[in-house]
């Protein structure tokens, strides 16, 4: 599989059901700062070559709602290809991480997530494993949707890193 550069550090943040947001309580967010050099006329294509060579076919580019949802159908992975923001992961109170062009975020499936503010030019390219979707939640989650976050199966590599990344080490390990 494809690195992105030499092994950038992973970083991990757990985080426990916060009111109406599941969150993951089995895996940790993954972040990888500085994970993917930012060059070129279209720096978005980067992050979308390593994804979908690491098995994580790249779905849209964009950037992040400004209200707190989740996704219950997929494991995501954000690519920050421009700007800069200050996410709150976790649901209302959570944790606030700031992130730039070149950082990677990996949100386990019913992470809560949201854009507390950003540069004008922030954007990132979005990702999911087959057969596994962005689907937005923002309501209270339910139990049918818990029962779904804990049977949606882990990804077969890291987006980032490929078979020796993060997933492998640290959600399956």
């Amino acid at each position: 599989m494809k690195q992105a550069m030499a092994a950038p550090a992973v970083q991990t943040l757990m985080l426990k059901r916060n009111g109406g947001i599941p969150n993951n309580p089995q895996l940790p967010v993954l972040i990888y700062p500085a994970a993917i050099a930012v060059a070129g006329s279209d720096p978005a294509a980067v992050f979308e070559q390593t994804f979908k060579a690491n098995g994580w076919p790249p779905q849209w580019r964009y950037g992040v709602f400004t209200y707190h949802h989740y996704h219950v159908h997929g494991h995501e992975v954000l690519g920050v290809y421009a700007g800069t923001a200050r996410l709150m992961l976790g649901g209302p109170d959570g944790h606030v991480v700031e992130v730039k062009a070149g950082d990677v975020l990996l949100l386990p499936a019913g992470t809560g997530h949201c854009n507390l503010g950003s540069s004008d030019d922030f954007m990132v390219v979005g990702a999911y494993p087959p057969g596994q979707e962005g689907d937005i939640n923002r309501d209270l989650v339910t139990d049918a949707q818990i029962a779904q976050i804990a049977k949606l199966p882990f990804p077969n590599s890291d987006p980032v890193l490929g078979s020796g990344g993060g997933v492998v080490k640290l959600w399956r390990g």
